[in-house]
């Protein structure tokens, strides 16, 4: 792993801003960690929270696996690691470089609303296996009953998260 000694803009630094050792502004490293500390907290991954809290705070959202690498001062393996699981919960997209065999590692346009329009496959797929647990353990028995307050929780998540969705769509069209 390679650290840039020199403090010179990274190609995602704007000019006439200091760099720190990991090739951009401290301010920028600071929010990074503050933001991937916060995403850790909530239960995500600490490696993928700071890779995906730097593709946000970098100018194009888009960084290869070297620029993430030196600007967290991480491991090929570590990126490596990280934006699988990101690309697995369709935070980030992987891009094909023109030309080369590397890629970059982009974050989505609108990433919570695709993160959150993804999350309905998963709700219906977790009422399914409810729905299935209280005709397995009877719905009448007091674990049924738990079960099926879940059934109800989640359908009801899953409709109202449906309809905030659709403001959000029209929201966007109007500004």
């Amino acid at each position: 792993m390679t650290q840039r000694n020199e403090q010179q803009p990274g190609p995602e630094q704007p000019q006439g801003e200091s760099a720190g050792e990991d090739g951009y502004p401290p301010e920028v490293a600071d929010f990074v960690e503050r933001l991937a500390a916060d995403l850790t907290e909530a239960g995500f991954p600490r490696m993928p929270a700071r890779v995906f809290s730097c593709l946000l705070a970098s100018e194009s959202g888009s960084l290869s696996s070297a620029e993430l690498g030196e600007r967290l001062l991480i491991s090929p393996a570590a990126v490596s690691g990280a934006v699988r699981y990101l690309s697995q919960v369709h935070l980030i997209a992987r891009e094909r470089q023109p030309g080369s065999r590397r890629e970059r590692y982009r974050v989505h346009a609108e990433v919570w609303y695709e993160a959150m329009t993804n999350r309905d496959a998963v709700l219906n797929r977790w009422i399914s296996t409810f729905s299935s647990g209280v005709e397995a353990v009877g719905p009448e028995s007091p674990a049924g009953r738990r079960i099926a307050e879940s059934v109800e929780f989640l359908t009801f998540m899953r409709n109202e998260m449906a309809a905030l969705m659709e403001r959000w769509r029209t929201t966007r069209r109007e500004s």
